[in-house]
C-alpha cells in the first residue's frame, strides 16, 4: 500500500488535511526544515493556516478544490484521522498519500479498529459490535457490566460515549444511542493509561518515542508525565506493541498508539491515531527530534531522526479554554490566564495555538515542565496549572 519510496527534498510542497493546532505544529516543524506547507481545512481562519503558505477552504467531499489541492503538493498527510476515505481514493493516483487512506479507514471506525486489533492478535479489551438498529441490550448482556459504549463513528476526546456500571444504566444507553452503529468495550480497571507515538519510514526504518503516562480529567487528557512511572518491562512490552502495529498497518507517517496498563502489569491497546498524538507534544521540549519533524522526515522519505530524551523528566500540560473563565459573579465574559505565572519559571515552555475563542473543554495550548524525575516535575506542574487561572 504504501508504493515505492520517493524522496522529497526542502523546497516541496506538504499538503495538510486539516487545519487545528496538530497541523500548525506540523507547519512550523516543516517550514523550519524549509518545505512549502498547503492546509485544506473546511472552516477559515484555521490554527495551522496562519503559519501556512497557503490556506484552502472548502469541505473534504469537494472533489474539484480537493484535486487542485493535490495537484499542488508532493505529498499529502493528515492532522487528524476523520477525514472521509472516499474523497481521498479520488485523489490518490495525484500525490503521495502518507498514511495511506485505507489507514485511516480503519482508525476512524471503533469497529473496524476492533476487528483489526483482534485479527492481528494484539491484546484489547473484549468488545461486541451491534449495527445501526441492532440489539444494544443484547450486546451489553454478551460484554457484561461494567462496560463502555461508543459510537463507532467519529469519537475523541470522550465524545459519544457512556459508562454502563449495572443494568440500572442500560436504558440510559438505549436512549442515547437508539439507531446508531456502537462498540461495546469491556470496563478495564487499569492501573494507569499510557501512549506511545511511533513512525515508520518509507523504507520501513522504525522509531518508537519514550513511552507517555497520561491522566485524564473529565475524559480530556490533562497530563503527560515522560518518562511514564511504569516498570521496565511494562515499558518494552508497549514500545514493542506500538512498533509492531506501525509495522503491520503498514504505516507511513507517524501515529500514536493509547494503550491501558492493568493492575496485573498486562498492556492492552485502546485506540490507535494515525497522526501526531497530544501526547506527544512533549517531544517539541524533550527530543532531538518532534514528532512533527518526525512527521515530515517519514512521509518525505528523509531519515528518521533520534528520539532519545535531552532531559530526565518532562510533563505536558494541556491549557484549556476553562483557563479563561471569570470567577463567578464577576460579570466578565472572559479573563486572560496568568501566564506570568509559566514565564517566571526557568522550567517552563509555553505553546499557544493562536485559537481565536476559548470555550470549556477547547484545548487552547499546552505548557511542558523539565525536573530531575517525573514525580517532581508532575507536582510543578500541577501547582503552576493551578496558578494559571
Amino acid at each position: 500500500m504504501s508504493g515505492p519510496p520517493k524522496i522529497i527534498l526542502p523546497g516541496g510542497t506538504v499538503g495538510v488535511l486539516g487545519g487545528g493546532q496538530l497541523g500548525r505544529m506540523l507547519a512550523q516543524a516543516a517550514t523550519r526544515l524549509g518545505y512549502r506547507v498547503h492546509v485544506y481545512e473546511p472552516q477559515p481562519n484555521c490554527p495551522a493556516g496562519a503559519v501556512a503558505h497557503r490556506e484552502v477552504n472548502a469541505p473534504y467531499e469537494d472533489l474539484a478544490a480537493l484535486t487542485v489541492f493535490a495537484r499542488e503538493c508532493a505529498v499529502v498527510t493528515y492532522e487528524f484521522e476523520n477525514v472521509p476515505a472516499a474523497p481521498l481514493q479520488a485523489i490518490e493516483s495525484l500525490t503521495q498519500l502518507r498514511p495511506h487512506w485505507s489507514v485511516l479507514e480503519t482508525t476512524q471506525n471503533r469497529s473496524r479498529e476492533k476487528r483489526w486489533l483482534r485479527d492481528h492478535q494484539f491484546p484489547h479489551a473484549r468488545f461486541a459490535e451491534v449495527a445501526a438498529g441492532g440489539d444494544l441490550a443484547a450486546g451489553i448482556s454478551e460484554v457484561g457490566a461494567p462496560c463502555v459504549v461508543k459510537t463507532a463513528d467519529f469519537g475523541y476526546d470522550g465524545k459519544g460515549q457512556l459508562k454502563v456500571m449495572s443494568a440500572a444504566d442500560v436504558p440510559a444507553a438505549l436512549a442515547r444511542f437508539a439507531g446508531q452503529p456502537v462498540v461495546i468495550e469491556q470496563f478495564v480497571d487499569f492501573a494507569c493509561e499510557v501512549s506511545a507515538v511511533v513512525a515508520r519510514s518509507q523504507t520501513a526504518a522504525v522509531r518508537v518515542f519514550p513511552l507517555a503516562e497520561n491522566i485524564h480529567t473529565n475524559h480530556i487528557l490533562d497530563f503527560s508525565i515522560v518518562p511514564a512511572r511504569v516498570p521496565a518491562d511494562v515499558r518494552a512490552q508497549a514500545e514493542k506493541l506500538a512498533r509492531l502495529i506501525a509495522e503491520r498497518i503498514d504505516l507511513v507517517g507517524v501515529m500514536g498508539v493509547e494503550m491501558f496498563v492493568t493492575k496485573a502489569g498486562e498492556v492492552l491497546v485502546n485506540e490507535l491515531a494515525p497522526r501526531t498524538h497530544n501526547s506527544g507534544h512533549y517531544t517539541i521540549d524533550a527530543c532531538m527530534t518532534s514528532q512533527f519533524e518526525q512527521q515530515v522526515r517519514a512521509i518525505c522519505g528523509l531519515p528518521l531522526g533520534a528520539v532519545t530524551l535531552n532531559t530526565p523528566a518532562i510533563v505536558m500540560v494541556n491549557i484549556l479554554g476553562d483557563a479563561w473563565a471569570p470567577r463567578p459573579g464577576s460579570g466578565q465574559a472572559s479573563v486572560t490566564p496568568n501566564w506570568d505565572v509559566l514565564f517566571a519559571q526557568p522550567n517552563v515552555r509555553l505553546h499557544l495555538y493562536g485559537k481565536a475563542e476559548p470555550r470549556p473543554g477547547r484545548k487552547m495550548g499546552h505548557f511542558t515542565v523539565t525536573a530531575r524525575d517525573a514525580d517532581m516535575a508532575l507536582e510543578f506542574a500541577e501547582k503552576y496549572k493551578a496558578r494559571l487561572a
